[in-house]
């Protein structure tokens, strides 16, 4: 009767720690999964914004839109729109090495779209890149100067540099800071 008794303890032991070591398991990977698209949208910015190029596109309706313009955060409107170089055309199409991506907040879902033409055309479908953003900020740089605002200027048609400033339904905040076209031209100031 004791040695049932022991036994009955150990197996009830037993499975709370398997109870503890799945429920542990599972919220581990729930947090690599969220640091893993933090990590992914932190490399698609610097991508896409190391790449900047100078190339003006048109919208569907034909206007003529910026090489870059850039808002200051959350909102409908794209919070950053331009056009980079290196895209790769591994499938042989008919395009340019350019690429219009915009970047933008819906809901609570930061978002990336891209074209699959510089000019007029619709986008691809968006790229959910980050899941559970409560507000965005982003601020441009040029000539020592930082901005909330970004359309450019025949002198400084790129920001020197972009931070953001994204916090996410926990109230966790991030910040980052990348280069805008780096390989531009010749900069002056700082």
């Amino acid at each position: 009767m004791i040695s049932l008794l022991i036994f009955g303890m150990l197996a009830a032991a037993g499975v709370a720690l398997l109870s503890f070591s799945v429920r542990a398991q599972g919220v581990m990977a729930g947090k690599l999964d969220d640091t893993s698209a933090l990590n992914r949208l932190a490399s698609m910015l610097q991508a896409d914004l190391a790449q900047a190029s100078l190339r003006q596109t048109r919208n569907d309706r034909g206007d003529p839109l910026p090489a870059f313009t850039g808002e200051r955060g959350s909102g409908a409107t794209p919070m950053i729109r331009l056009v980079r170089g290196g895209w790769s055309n591994l499938d042989g199409a008919r395009r340019a090495g350019l690429q219009k991506v915009e970047y933008r907040l819906d809901g609570d879902t930061l978002i990336r779209i891209a074209y699959p033409m510089l000019d007029g055309a619709a986008p691809y479908p968006p790229t959910a890149m980050l899941v559970k953003v409560r507000q965005v900020g982003l601020r441009y740089r040029v000539n020592g100067a930082w901005s909330d605002h970004w359309e450019g200027s025949p002198q400084s048609p790129l920001p020197q540099a972009l931070e953001m400033r994204l916090v996410r339904d926990d109230g966790t905040e991030f910040r980052e800071l990348f280069l805008v076209g780096t390989g531009y031209g010749e900069r002056k100031g700082g």
